[in-house]
């Protein structure tokens, strides 16, 4: 989400893995496109062509710009080949844990190979659908469905490009994820996909979650984490180089609203403090909790980590406060793990002043 408008105060996470592809470069033959009325292909997977995460981290390149919406404007070292998976054989871009709704442009209909490139709409399309599913599968990775309980594991709708708004948000009822255009288009950078996917996570574990302040930021927090860490997990899935520093979120997305390099958004590595660093914005708070969350994964470790700090939420109020989602992040720890994992938790919480 930008960080002037929140038309949401949902929250939460996210991740993505999967197989391996090669890279490919854009040039290449479009898939089919059609619209209803189709006959169904009975795939369900298809090959694509996607971002891992973004032009900016795999390039390193930070002189990157949207150059209105050019495709020269991006390097084919850029675009990545990967595997849509869990389609419902419909042929459109539609599966068990995606579907786009409505979109700028022709929707995607075929067999694939969906190679397209980021001057045409449905590269967005496959995007969407690419990430919000794998942030899924990530999810399940970690036991979530199986041992753990199942976070947002239904299908969830998207809707790519609408209105021409530069602003991607997440919206309870109806229950769907809205995807900006402007500058550069929002999702064509894998972290603002992923971290509106968190939004609805949070959503889906506590209902009616963000009515507070600071339950707000926590939201915004946990959005930017969980971009981070499914984004990691995907780009080592399929060997993408990580060229940028992991807390530099939506690297791509934010160069038509940064001058400083490296382009971020919003980091999870800063040194905010609470209470003194509370400046009523949910994005700028955000940062007091996400460093809190970074911390804990450098101290136990990505899978351990997202593990707490997803099945916690669980334990979260709607309004909750900074300090009780803490305490609750915790207990998890000590529940699931025992003394030393709990210990590694209050002591990034503790760091950034949210328990003593």
């Amino acid at each position: 989400m930008k960080p002037s408008v929140r038309m949401a105060l949902t929250g939460l996470l996210s991740l993505s893995l999967l197989a391996g592809c090669g890279q490919q470069t854009p040039a290449g033959t479009l898939s089919a496109q059609g619209g209803n009325g189709k006959p169904p292909t009975g795939q369900t997977t298809a090959a694509a062509r996607v971002f891992l995460t973004n032009p900016i981290q795999s390039t390193g390149d930070q002189t990157l710009t949207d150059s209105k919406d050019a495709a020269s404007a991006v390097p084919a070292s850029a675009y990545f080949g990967v595997t849509l998976t869990h389609l419902d054989g419909s042929g459109s871009l539609s599966g068990t844990y995606a579907r786009v709704v409505s979109e700028t442009g022709t929707p995607v209909y075929g067999t694939g190979p969906f190679n397209f490139t980021r001057d045409q709409d449905q590269f967005e399309q496959v995007m969407a659908y690419f990430w919000i599913t794998e942030a899924q599968k990530y999810l399940q990775s970690l036991g979530f469905g199986r041992t753990l309980p199942a976070v947002n594991s239904d299908q969830q709708q998207i809707k790519v490009g609408q209105y021409g708004l530069d602003n991607s948000y997440q919206n309870d009822h109806p229950d769907i994820i809205r995807m900006g255009k402007g500058g550069v288009d929002d999702a064509e950078d894998g972290e603002v996909i992923v971290h509106e996917y968190g939004h609805a996570v949070h959503a889906a574990q506590v209902p009616g979650f963000g009515s507070s302040p600071e339950a707000g930021a926590i939201g915004e927090a946990f959005g930017d984490y969980l971009a981070l860490t499914v984004g990691e997990a995907v780009a080592r899935a399929y060997g993408a180089p990580i060229r940028t520093p992991l807390p530099c979120l939506m690297d791509w997305d934010s160069v038509s609203y940064t001058t400083a390099t490296p382009h971020c958004i919003r980091r999870t590595d800063t040194n905010k403090h609470y209470p003194e660093d509370l400046r009523g914005s949910v994005h700028a708070d955000g940062e007091i909790w996400s460093r809190a969350l970074w911390d804990i994964r450098q101290g136990l470790g990505a899978s351990v980590a997202d593990r707490i700090i997803v099945n916690a939420q669980f334990r979260f109020r709607p309004d909750t406060s900074f300090a009780a989602a803490a305490q609750a992040t915790v207990d998890t720890a000590q529940a699931m793990y025992g003394r030393t994992q709990a210990g590694v938790v209050h002591a990034a919480f503790a760091a950034r002043g949210i328990l003593r």
